[in-house]
């Protein structure tokens, strides 16, 4: 048995089938950060400049991030932490997935994706990001990727203010010509290109949220957002100036062929066009919670947990609460990862508990990953405070069961 299977096979015995990850932070040149997730505020530009602000955290993940030719080591992929204090030691979630497999994702997920397929992350922005797009998987495969469908849910705990702009502009006006959406592209270098102006935007509403296909384009708004999605990182930004923010034209080529750089028309490709003109669009995509079972049943048991991400067939999230001073046991047909929002207690064999303030590179209590055979067995959760619920997200793979 290799080094790597032993540390991780002795985390997932220590954690009867939870593992405990650490925070795993990430940083965009391109955005300023918000400040909403938790991290202290001397650590945002801790990578320095260069690198730009720390705006996103990652959960669950076993995908590297892309950004650029200063992306750091390991940099986008979650760690599992096994032991604890001095004596603690971290394994990269994916080296766990790849050496124990169903053990880990369950025996479907890894028959059909050989891997964990999914992960989330907190996207923190002061202002809206840019008019851009995520390759369908047509487009995608040709840089070596798969497509990336997102969808997005706003958590009342981490949206204590609203940021610049708290509205998204999501897909094209009906009514918009192929021709104006080209002139814009074309138009990039010299300036503002305005393509929002051929957009709609959508006030953002704190407790709901959106699905986003690949191949809409979005500009997402100011609001600290939970955001599942596909294990991908394919981006092109299509708007040229967001705000007072000059977006470099080298991101609008971003997961282009090489022998498709500069070709407009490819742009065009990308873009599903039918689904962004869509005139149903807010009806087809806004998600509001739908509880999991009957509302008064669950907190006769002692918790309340609702869908909050349901519409697509690539992942799924629930948001869970426990009610103050109650135990629950929660069972679910397929691993998952989790971030606490708010409170204190225990789950399964583990502390749980949800964090203020966070150095970069301190360890917490307040993410973990649940493998199958747990799930299906069922967690028990503590909320240890009298007064105040204990709230997590929970994301899920393609094909959850229970959805």
């Amino acid at each position: 048995m290799s080094n790597s299977r032993t540390l991780i096979q002795r985390a997932l015995d220590q954690g009867r089938g939870i593992l405990r990850l650490a925070p795993n932070w990430v940083p965009r040149s391109f955005c300023v950060p918000g400040r909403r997730i938790k991290l202290h505020p001397d650590d945002y530009y801790i990578l320095g400049g260069a690198r730009g602000g720390i705006d996103e955290r990652w959960f669950a993940s076993t995908t590297a991030a892309d950004n650029g030719p200063l992306t750091g080591a390991n940099e986008g992929l979650s760690q599992v932490v096994v032991g604890s204090g001095a004596n603690a030691v971290q394994a990269l979630l994916r080296d766990a997935v790849a050496e124990l497999k169903g053990a880990i994702v369950g025996e479907r997920l890894w028959r059909e994706h050989c891997g964990w397929p999914m992960f989330s992350k907190y996207f923190d922005n002061l202002a809206a990001l840019p008019h851009h797009i995520h390759h369908r998987d047509q487009h995608a495969r040709r840089v070596g990727q798969p497509g990336k469908p997102e969808a997005y849910y706003f958590p009342p705990q981490m949206n204590n203010h609203g940021g610049a702009f708290p509205y998204t502009f999501f897909g094209l006006a009906p009514g918009t010509t192929r021709e104006q959406v080209r002139n814009a592209l074309a138009n990039f270098a010299k300036g503002d290109n305005r393509i929002t102006a051929l957009s709609a935007a959508y006030r953002l509403e704190v407790g709901t949220g959106w699905d986003v296909p690949p191949g809409i384009l979005h500009a997402p708004g100011s609001l600290c957002t939970y955001e599942p999605q596909r294990a991908s990182d394919v981006f092109a930004m299509y708007e040229s100036v967001t705000g007072n923010q000059v977006v470099p034209e080298e991101l609008l080529w971003k997961n282009t062929p090489e022998d498709r750089i500069g070709d407009v028309d490819y742009l065009l490709e990308v873009i599903d066009w039918e689904a962004n003109i869509d005139p149903e669009f807010k009806r087809n995509h806004f998600m509001a919670p739908i509880p999991v079972r009957d509302e008064r049943e669950m907190l006769e048991g002692g918790y309340r947990e609702t869908w909050v991400c349901y519409k697509s067939p690539d992942f799924s999230a629930k948001e869970l609460t426990v009610l103050p001073g109650r135990s629950v046991s929660i069972r679910d047909a397929a691993a998952y990862g989790l971030i606490l929002t708010e409170g204190h207690g225990t789950l399964g064999v583990h502390r749980a508990d949800t964090p203020t303030l966070i150095r970069y590179g301190q360890m917490t209590d307040d993410e973990f990953f649940v493998t199958e055979a747990a799930a299906l067995e069922g967690v028990m959760i503590k909320n240890d405070s009298a007064s105040q619920p204990l709230v997590m997200l929970k994301h899920f793979g393609p094909g959850n069961p229970d959805l």
